[in-house]
C-alpha cells in the first residue's frame, strides 16, 4: 500500500476536482440556463485534469524517486491513478448526478428535444446515470491512459 500512496492521493485529488467543476458547472448555469453553452465548455475540465497528473507525476518523482524517474516508471504511475479513478467512477458518477446536480438529465433532455437535436427517446436513452457509467468506465480509462503516456513523457527526468 505504502509503494502506491501517492497515486491513491493523487486519484482522490482528481475526484475532488472532477465534483469542484462540475459544481461550478451547475453554480454558472452551465446545467440549466445555459445548458446550450454546457457541450463545449465542460471540455475544458481537461486542463485541471491534466494539471493533477502533472503535478500528481511531479510529486511521485520528487518524493519518491529522489527526483530521478523514468518514462515506465512515470507510465506506471499514472496507469495506478487512472485505474483507481476508473474503479471510483461509477461512484462519482452517481454523486454527481445525484447529489450535486439531480436536474441536469432532465434539462439536457428537454433542450436536446426543444432544439431538434434529438428525439425524447434518445435523448432519454443517451442522457441517464446507466448510460453516463458505462461512458464513464469506458472514458476514464482511455482519456487516462492518453494523458499519462504524454505527462511521462514531458515529467520524465533528463538524465
Amino acid at each position: 500500500m505504502k509503494t502506491i500512496k501517492t497515486e491513491i492521493k493523487w486519484a482522490v485529488i482528481f475526484v475532488i476536482m472532477t465534483f469542484a467543476w462540475l459544481l461550478l458547472e451547475l453554480l454558472t448555469g452551465l446545467h440549466g440556463k445555459y445548458i446550450d453553452k454546457h457541450e463545449i465548455v465542460t471540455n475544458f475540465i481537461a486542463i485541471p485534469a491534466i494539471a493533477v497528473y502533472v503535478f500528481a507525476l511531479l510529486d511521485k518523482r520528487k518524493n519518491i524517486y529522489n527526483g530521478v524517474m523514468n518514462y515506465k516508471q512515470g507510465f506506471i504511475s499514472g496507469l495506478i491513478i487512472t485505474g483507481i479513478i476508473t474503479v471510483f467512477s461509477p461512484l462519482t458518477q452517481y454523486i454527481s448526478s445525484t447529489i450535486i446536480t439531480p436536474a441536469y438529465f432532465t434539462n439536457v433532455i428537454n433542450y436536446s428535444v426543444e432544439t431538434g437535436k434529438m428525439t425524447r427517446d434518445a435523448a432519454e436513452d443517451f442522457f441517464n446515470l446507466k448510460n453516463y457509467i458505462i461512458q464513464g468506465l469506458i472514458g476514464a480509462p482511455v482519456m487516462g491512459i492518453v494523458t499519462t503516456a504524454v505527462v511521462a513523457f514531458f515529467v520524465k527526468s533528463k538524465n
